[in-house]
């Protein structure tokens, strides 16, 4: 017994011996004599044996046929496939796949919705036909319509055959109606109330009044958005380690969903040390602006746009002093709450940068996008700038996704920089209404902010409320034959009626040309010509003065703005300043008016969660030519200048009439009340101190100028409340003049639809 199973064992291994030598037995590819290819119909034998790819074979084994048969399955013409070697012979049979004759996609009327799914289809007319790859791009279509906010969609693949090995296919969709966001919640948010995340994210709970909106719709891609949107403002907060672990929604009726964000703040960080390692044959002086800065962000809490202050000095010292293959990292360390950084500035290889592709733009033109590169092939590549080139790009906000890609040719010291963008509808409707102690007002707009894929930016906007009425037409290019310059041209009509109020009513139409671009660093200059032609209308309630001016006027003037920018954040600013100068000079005017307008607000925080502001602001309009200034040039304290009084009841009076003045000045502060409503998500109080004044008058000396300090101190609330937000204010003036009318109580509530 023991001897047979040794028998049969041995057997065993001799047979597989002899089948594996016959298995691995080679022929030289140049010995094969023929070739045959059977049960190809529509594809030539040439282009079977072009997709077999012999040529890249010397010899054929049985390792060789395997590969084979893998490239012509890959070129997914092909159900089935074999390829067999009999001595100097090679047979090749294969089964084609049907032809796609139609693919069509029905159940959705929109033809914007059907392209965007088109367009990310695998399988398209005239195409082979493949199962697998039908019900991937069934899930496909699915994904798109749930990011769409369609999330109870249904789709079928409905086949129908033809002669000839051919077929149609239609994805039969069962839209449904979209999803809505009936109701936001946040977790986990001790350091900021809801109130105020609701104004980081984009997404916005459905009412029924939102009819325009599509915000209002559970989107995934705009959940991510948002999800991304509240982790940068926390680390622009100093959370450097905060965790938006989850989104998620929870059903709550029929089509309605409750959005929930789960947030895991941890401790609040604060920079510390902040180190710099050079190479040794580098010039430390070259970086003492780095240094600077090192030295003025220690103390103050973690922020990402501090991270991007130290790039963008990194940046301008790599362009002046050309380290042209200059890159860096940064090593952080945690300590309690203090976050130690060291950037360790390298000098690498040098790689030139052979060629920069981009792919994916099948709307934006292509110099667009190249505009905002710093790199340019030929250049030695630079890991810094290239990343700051990729920013740039993203900055644009007319692409849904920019990646890039870097491939390395060691041989030749080239480098490969291919970016990847992903376009996404640009253009936006926008309504709104607010009403408030002031009156109503409503507010429409419609944006398109990729023309023609120029990157150009076009905006018609109306304003209406109780005296004015204001339409514009606008079209700015923000980056104008790559020169980083933005210019932009308009087109205006205004209104303001007085009639009820001082008898008098104006009407102005008129264009305005400009140029404004970055002076200096955070000094932004604006430089720009308009022209308008005005009328004033009276009636016989105004006064003999205000009648005077009636008539038709046409005036050019030659502007310029200095806005001197260094606040930490533009949303919700808690340090820095912002600093702007304007001026209008007459070029051709029957007034001859001359404007000047100064601004200065500096924020502060004297303890945690606290922001303090504040504010000055003078302004004055005269004649260079010692004529009167027109009713509509003249100057009214803006009303967030001046709380405890009405709007437009402040200064000098003629008669019945508040007519303005020539100056205007103001100061203010105002500071947050973080632990009054400490527990309410939905409620911020502050306190605020304003100290303004409006007086002159030019064109009759008889009329009291109304040169007289008016104050108020005060209480304001914002409150987010179901039609929107709400801000009022309780003020008590403490100064005034004799003609000034007073205002105790105002509010004001907008929403948009």
């Amino acid at each position: 017994m023991i001897f047979l199973k040794t028998f049969f064992f041995v057997m065993l291994i001799f047979i597989n011996s002899i089948s594996f030598v016959l298995s691995s037995e080679i022929t030289q590819i140049k010995d094969i004599r023929n070739i045959e290819v059977d049960g190809n119909i529509r594809i030539s034998d040439e282009t079977v044996l072009l997709f077999a790819d012999l040529d890249s074979f010397e010899t054929i084994d049985q390792k060789s046929l395997n590969q084979i048969l893998k490239n012509i399955y890959n070129s997914n013409f092909f159900e089935n496939v074999s390829v067999n070697l009999i001595t100097d012979q090679l047979f090749i049979n294969v089964s084609e796949k049907p032809l796609i004759e139609n693919l069509s996609i029905s159940g959705i009327k929109s033809k914007t919705i059907k392209n965007e799914i088109q367009n990310i289809l695998s399988l398209k007319n005239r195409s082979s036909y493949d199962q697998i790859i039908a019900k991937s791009d069934r899930t496909k279509i699915l994904e798109k319509l749930r990011s769409m906010g369609y999330f109870f969609s249904e789709v079928d693949i409905r086949i129908d055959k033809l002669n000839e090995n051919k077929l149609n296919i239609e994805y039969f969709v069962n839209l449904k109606d979209k999803t809505k966001i009936k109701k936001i919640s946040f977790i986990g948010n001790n350091n900021f109330k809801d109130r105020k995340l609701r104004n980081v994210i984009i997404s916005e709970e459905s009412k029924f009044w939102k009819f325009l909106s599509n915000k209002k719709f559970l989107n995934e891609e705009l959940i991510e958005f948002d999800k991304r949107l509240i982790k940068n403002f926390y680390l622009n907060n100093g959370y450097y380690n905060v965790q938006i672990n989850s989104s998620f929604a929870k059903f709550t009726d029929e089509n309605n969903f409750e959005l929930i964000f789960n947030i895991e703040e941890n401790k609040k960080y604060y920079f510390d040390n902040i180190q710099l390692n050079l190479p040794l044959n580098f010039n430390q002086e070259n970086f003492t602006p780095l240094y600077t800065v090192f030295e003025n962000i220690k103390g103050e809490p973690y922020s990402l746009n501090t991270i991007r202050d130290i790039n963008e000095t990194l940046d301008t010292i790599i362009i002046e002093k050309e380290f042209e293959s200059l890159g860096a990292s940064v090593e952080e360390n945690l300590k309690d709450n203090k976050i130690n950084l060291v950037f360790n500035i390298l000098d690498q290889d040098k790689y030139t940068i052979d060629r920069i592709n981009i792919f994916g733009n099948n709307i934006t033109q292509e110099n667009v996008i190249r505009n905002q590169l710093i790199v340019d092939e030929g250049d030695i590549y630079n890991e810094i700038l290239s990343a700051k080139s990729i920013n740039n790009i993203k900055s644009l906000n007319i692409f849904k996704s920019v990646d890039s890609k870097i491939n390395i040719d060691d041989t030749n010291k080239n480098k490969t920089i291919d970016i990847i963008v992903e376009e996404k509808p640009t253009g936006e409707i926008l309504a709104g209404a607010g009403f408030g102690t002031e009156g109503a007002t409503f507010t429409t707009s419609v944006k398109e902010n990729n023309y023609l894929g120029k990157g150009i930016k076009l905006n018609t906007s109306i304003t209406a409320s109780s005296e004015n009425l204001k339409g514009i037409f606008s079209i700015q290019n923000p980056n104008y034959q790559n020169s980083n310059k933005s210019v932009n041209f308009n087109l205006q009509a205004l209104e303001i009626d007085k009639v009820k109020d001082s008898g008098y009513k104006t009407n102005k139409y008129g264009t305005a040309f400009g140029v404004n671009y970055e002076l200096f660093d955070d000094l932004f200059f604006g430089i720009s010509t308009s022209s308008f032609v005005e009328k004033i209308e009276t009636d016989n309630t105004a006064s003999t003065r205000l009648k005077k001016q009636k008539g038709n006027y046409f005036d050019t003037f030659l502007e310029l703005d200095f806005d001197f920018d260094k606040r930490n954040q533009k949303f919700e600013t808690t340090k820095g300043y912002r600093s702007i100068y304007s001026t209008g000079i007459p070029l051709m005017s029957e007034n001859n008016t001359f404007k000047n307008s100064y601004s200065f607000t500096s924020f502060h925080s004297y303890f945690e969660k606290n922001i303090t502001k504040y504010s000055f602001y003078v302004s004055g309009v005269n004649s260079i030519s010692n004529d009167d200034v027109k009713l509509s040039d003249r100057l009214f304290l803006p009303s967030n200048r001046l709380r405890g009084f009405e709007f437009g009841r402040v200064g000098p009076k003629d008669g019945n009439d508040y007519v303005g003045g020539n100056y205007a000045a103001s100061f203010n502060i105002s500071s947050s009340l973080p632990y009054l409503f400490e527990n309410n998500q939905y409620i911020d109080a502050l306190i605020f101190s304003d100290t303004a004044n409006l007086w002159g008058i030019d064109y009759d000396s008889s009329i009291d100028d109304s040169n007289q300090i008016r104050s108020s101190i005060g209480i304001g609330l914002d409150w987010l409340t179901i039609l929107g937000p709400l801000n009022f204010s309780l003020a008590a003036p403490i100064s005034k003049a004799n003609t000034d009318k007073t205002q105790n109580f105002r509010f004001n509530i907008g929403t948009t639809f």
